[in-house]
């Protein structure tokens, strides 16, 4: 009995250190990570196979470090592939990243690197989701980022409809798709097939383990009610800091100390407050800064003050401002903090010039809450894409075999 229990407690823990995140967020001194194609205005970290994905980020301390990627194959649910490394790529799976400069003409110096893959060293092989590590000179994991690269084989499409029930169909949005496969033979969808839905570019809002409801010849339907079914949140806020020596829209005053301060206007909260369109870019950054030839190195980096103001007594003490910038996590440099004095909850976050969009959340054991402060509306404009995974009986890894991508600007009924 005795050996039982001790078996049974070791599984459950083997089972909940392999459900942990291989994630790593990048220390304070490294900003600005972006990893996204290479073709104008793409956010998202997915690419067709032989596409180029690039890796950009700034180290603060300036001092050219020598730092070195490896990228590492995982399966749909984003655990290490049990393959070896000549199974997806041609080369060297690590090498040092030789792409780096030093900032010019600014207050706050920094080291900007810059990674492309494939490349001369190294191409990928096979589709799926990899895991993109960035390690110190001493082979320490500095920080992680996750992208996909797909092999499309099927196609993918995505429609955006009103929530199906009563109580939600204000505040939620409903994604359908289908999955056409007239060249591809599927032997057992329910085994082989697995898909990922998520909102924008935020891999927190993923729905996963869903089957087809619905087989037509060729065509594989998803037709979830409850099960696809999003909160619609609310349009993002933004400010655009491109121009540090006045102040623009959302942006109330510019100070020079050490670097330059960037002073918010102050944001309320929006839940009791009636929809209002206005642009944004679903919650990404775009670095930018006006009269330099180069933003990536002369661009200045910025302390930006946030201050949020709840209009109620219901204090939080987990509220975090949320969005792209900083790869949807929560950290204490995002967390807000509550001033007796002001009434208010603030932050201070060091940015890179640029235009930001962002948005206010609360966290409750790591669960985050999108809608409570910020307000959800069905008509906010939302970007939902959906991956499909293929696992053919005998293969030992997880392809990525479709992408469809849907938008609520073309909302259904």
């Amino acid at each position: 009995m005795k050996n039982s229990l001790l078996l049974l407690f070791i599984l459950i823990i083997n089972i909940a250190f392999a459900q942990e995140s291989i994630e790593i967020q990048e220390p304070i001194y490294i900003k600005s990570v972006q990893l996204r194609p290479a073709r104008a205005n793409a956010y998202l970290p997915i690419v067709k196979l032989g596409e180029r994905i690039i890796l950009q980020f700034d180290d603060l301390e300036g001092d050219e470090k020598e730092y070195i990627y490896k990228l590492e194959h995982c399966t749909y649910d984003w655990q290490k592939s049990n393959i070896s490394s000549t199974v997806y790529s041609n080369g060297f799976t690590d090498d040092t990243i030789r792409e780096y400069e030093n900032s010019f003409n600014t207050y706050q110096d920094y080291t900007h690197y810059s990674l492309s893959i494939p490349n001369r060293n190294m191409q990928v092989k096979i589709s799926g989701n990899y895991l993109l590590s960035v390690l110190n000179e001493d082979e320490e994991v500095i920080f992680t980022r996750k992208f996909i690269v797909y092999q499309p084989k099927v196609d993918v499409g995505v429609s955006v409809h009103k929530a199906r029930r009563v109580n939600d169909i204000d505040t939620k949005q409903n994604v359908e798709f289908v999955i056409n496969h007239p060249d591809l033979l599927i032997n057992n969808a329910s085994k082989e097939i697995k898909v990922a839905v998520f909102q924008n570019n935020d891999w927190n809002s993923v729905i996963k383990n869903l089957e087809p409801q619905f087989y037509r010849g060729t065509q594989l339907i998803y037709k979830y009610g409850d099960k696809t079914t999003f909160w619609a949140n609310n349009e993002f806020l933004f400010f655009d800091s491109k121009d540090v020596r006045n102040a623009t829209n959302n942006i109330r005053r510019v100070i020079l100390k050490d670097i330059y301060n960037t002073r918010l206007y102050i944001d309320q909260k929006r839940s009791y407050k009636p929809y209002t369109y206005y642009p944004d870019i679903n919650g990404n950054f775009a670095v930018r800064s006006i009269n330099v030839d180069d933003s990536t190195l002369e661009a200045e980096y910025t302390k930006v003050h946030f201050v949020y103001e709840m209009l109620d007594d219901d204090i939080k003490d987990n509220i975090y401002v949320y969005g792209s910038f900083n790869n949807w996590k929560l950290t204490e440099e995002n967390k807000l903090t509550y001033n007796e004095e002001t009434k208010l909850y603030e932050t201070n976050i060091v940015l890179k010039q640029g235009f930001y969009n962002y948005t206010y959340v609360t966290a409750n054991n790591e669960t985050i809450d999108t809608h409570s402060l910020e307000g959800s509306h069905y008509q906010t404009e939302n970007e939902y894409n959906v991956l499909v995974y293929y696992h053919k009986f005998g293969s030992r890894y997880d392809e990525v075999i479709g992408f469809g991508a849907g938008s609520s600007v073309n909302l259904q009924n």
